[in-house]
């Protein structure tokens, strides 16, 4: 798909990656973003892009900003704490969000989406993992509402006649405060760079892929792959753990912190500990991560850093 002169929707286009792609997108398309503002902030919308506050549980307030005239949906809107404590709700308000989308779509003749999947429908599974591997079987409600509005998606590519790009996300590091766990280690180390608790035991080792490269990767996806239904991994060929974001974190602040553990081998109940996709599929359409999991890392602590000053 050609992304230039287009009417864009980006759902979630307040949030980290939503914010970049609709930065990446309006120099050549009219972008309007749709967030209630729950996880991102308004200040990130560029201001090119037209923007509505809106609850896209609410299938009458999606009506409004998915009229005909737009021709392709970026879907990043999503409850997307995997350690959340309100499991029932995030599940059910994730599915509705996409059903609610697809629904519409079919109804006005929009039949292009992007959607924002993650690395934890595939659960515990053996590494690199690639796009075809089965049985999926995620370990925590997230992953598991991430897999069921795949299948939403998949069921409107097959029966409605929707082209759909599914990007099943690795860690998506950046300039933002959104809670994550390079975020989390600057915000520690700034009020206290004595120490530094780490939840589990410091050894979970995933692949980090910064949000900028995150976005490029995307947009080359969707102008390359034209199939009904398209499904690929979004990562690094590498890995960083848990401990060596802290070494580097404190390295960019210029402290040198004690390390406490809470203990266990992952950080929460439906944590994956280690995680490293196969990005060969990506890799085979054209588009290579410039980046390792430990620049990436580095990348965004650094912007992290700046902002403290």
């Amino acid at each position: 798909m050609d992304l230039s002169g287009q009417r864009v929707l980006v759902t979630g286009g307040a949030g980290l990656v939503g914010s970049h792609m609709a930065a990446r997108l309006v120099d050549d398309n009219d972008v309007l973003v749709a967030d209630d503002l729950s996880n991102g902030h308004v200040e990130w919308v560029p201001d090119a892009a037209s923007f509505a506050e809106v609850d896209l549980t609410d299938p009458e307030q999606v009506a409004e900003v998915l009229t005909p005239d737009v021709d392709v949906v970026f879907h990043f809107a999503a409850s997307k704490n995997v350690n959340t404590d309100r499991p029932r709700a995030q599940f059910e308000s994730n599915n509705a969000m996409t059903y609610n989308l697809l629904e519409r779509m079919d109804q006005v003749g929009v039949d292009s989406i992007a959607f924002t999947s993650s690395s934890t429908v595939y659960g515990e599974a053996p590494r690199p993992t690639p796009e075809d591997y089965a049985p999926l079987e995620p370990i925590s409600i997230y992953g598991a509402s991430k897999l069921a509005e795949e299948g939403l998606l998949s069921t409107y590519a097959t029966a409605h006649g929707l082209t759909v790009w599914t990007f099943r996300f690795a860690n998506i590091p950046g300039p933002a405060f959104d809670g994550s766990v390079i975020p989390d280690f600057v915000e520690k180390l700034d009020a206290n760079p004595e120490k530094l608790t780490i939840l589990g035991d410091g050894r979970q080792e995933k692949s980090y892929l910064h949000v900028e490269e995150c976005v490029d990767a995307i947009r080359h996806a969707v102008e390359h792959a034209d199939d009904a239904h398209n499904v690929y991994n979004l990562g690094t060929r590498t890995t960083t753990s848990v401990n060596r974001i802290a070494d580097i974190v404190a390295d960019e602040m210029g402290v040198d912190p004690e390390y406490e553990y809470t203990g266990g081998d992952r950080g929460w109940t439906g944590d994956v500990p280690k995680m490293r996709l196969s990005v060969e599929k990506l890799s085979a359409l054209g588009w290579e991560p410039p980046l390792s999991s430990d620049e990436s890392v580095r990348k965004a602590a650094q912007q992290l850093v700046d902002q403290l000053d």
